[in-house]
């Protein structure tokens, strides 16, 4: 997110609230109406996805390993690494890829500690730790829907787009992807924001990830209340862990329109963005946060690492006294995304377990898996998922928490006892 808050000057009058249901290849899109009273998992549809081997067209990032179903993308946002205490205090947070950093920053502790970055500059001495480029953040805020000339200006340097009233996003991409090394292997990446979310029409938004190889979208649903007056949604819907999924489920969806899919990523804050914002994400919060994206087909997790507002302003929340609350929340959650980067990493299986519940069906190795929280709108408490028929499971371990609950009569019946409780079942007997 850019540091300075970056007046819309055009948006479309007409707002275009898209309905997550209404995507292709979203993970809790139910499947068609069996036509046989068993259905096995086998038969069933995949979602759409864009899963490691997408990254096989990259050379750097094949050989930096991206295309091992053991490593799943989990970064932090505009970080500066000057000492290796840098990189140990956010290897040790489950972090392995730094999306921006600044132009103090040395590569090459960023290589020697095993790690990847995709910085918008060539930083002295870069070499295969640098595994893409940023072309640049939320264009579509400043520049927004528009192929008009650019006038090489960034947000408070003075006018964008020529004449000033122009829109010239599309062309700010375009001449930042034309300036970086051509054929490098590198992938090309960029955020965007909640002018593409809310306010821009479909096709038009859609046309901004032309430019992209890999992308992601930064609603912060937690921590900034002007997204429910934005969204037109109610707080006690807006404000909650599955609307990090309704962002997830809105950037594919325009990625599909072309039918050419790419890696989406999540945004996740870790503490204030806002300096006008007084309430922090809460440990629980930013957890299911997490899931929820990763449930809507997230490929990657980005932490914004910085406090623009709050007691304690901090460019580094991960790393000093500002994060002392959140860190461990932090370490947990990319811990448990570690460990099921091989699930992860498997193309869901397109089925619909319970109308109230956000769900995503994998299987690897042979064992199906069922991650589930609280859908949007939905309250908290007790639910009920009901398997596929053909799936004869008897119970599911339920990670993490060390229980098993009982699969009857091809249900399982679990208690979601906050709008941001998630579990994961791994099913025995199937």
């Amino acid at each position: 997110m850019l540091a300075v808050l970056v007046v819309v000057a055009v948006l479309v009058a007409t707002f275009v609230m898209y309905r997550a249901d209404s995507l292709t290849g979203t993970a809790t899109t139910p499947a068609a109406p069996a036509t046989s009273s068993v259905v096995s998992p086998g038969s069933l549809p995949r979602v759409p996805w864009a899963g490691p081997g997408f990254y096989a067209g990259f050379p750097a990032m094949v050989s930096a390993g991206w295309t091992d179903p053991n490593f799943f993308p989990i970064g932090v946002w505009y970080e500066a690494v000057t000492t290796p205490a840098d990189t140990a205090l956010d290897k040790e947070a489950g972090l392995n890829t730094y999306f921006e950093l600044t132009a103090s920053s040395d590569i090459s502790l960023v290589r020697d500690a095993g790690m990847f970055a995709m910085p918008s500059t060539q930083l002295k001495g870069f070499g295969p730790e640098t595994v893409g480029w940023l072309l640049t953040d939320e264009v579509d805020l400043w520049g927004h829907e528009g192929d008009a000339p650019w006038t090489g200006n960034f947000p408070s340097e003075g006018p964008i787009c020529v004449p000033e009233s122009a829109l010239c996003g599309y062309t700010v991409l375009k001449t930042l992807r034309d300036k970086l090394p051509q054929n490098d292997g590198r992938v090309r990446y960029a955020n965007f924001g909640f002018g593409m979310e809310f306010f821009i029409k479909d096709e038009l938004a859609a046309k901004f990830l032309d430019y992209t190889d890999v992308s992601s979208m930064d609603t912060y649903w937690y921590t900034d209340p002007g997204m429910c007056e934005k969204s037109h949604t109610p707080t006690d819907v807006c404000q909650r862990a599955a609307s990090y999924g309704f962002t997830m489920d809105r950037i594919r969806g325009l990625d599909a329109m072309d039918g050419k899919l790419q890696p989406i990523y999540a945004f996740i804050e870790t503490g204030l963005p806002f300096a006008q914002f007084s309430v922090p994400i809460a440990p629980d919060q930013l957890s299911g946060a997490v899931m929820n994206s990763l449930i809507h087909e997230a490929r990657g997790i980005i932490y914004f690492n910085h406090n623009f507002g709050g007691p304690c302003i901090s460019q580094h929340v991960l790393r000093d006294a500002c994060g002392a609350q959140i860190r461990p929340a932090v370490i947990e959650i990319n811990r448990r995304v570690k460990s099921l980067a091989p699930v992860l990493n498997s193309q869901s299986i397109k089925y619909r377990f319970s109308p109230d519940l956000d769900t995503m069906f994998k299987e690897h190795d042979g064992t199906h898996y069922i991650f589930a929280m609280n859908a949007r709108g939905s309250k908290p408490g007790p639910h009920t998922l009901t398997l596929p028929s053909g799936l004869q499971a008897t119970q599911a371990e339920v990670l993490f928490e060390n229980r098993t609950v009982p699969i009857e009569a091809g249900k399982l019946a679990d208690t979601f006892a906050a709008e941001n409780t998630y579990h994961v079942y791994k099913l025995k007997g199937s």
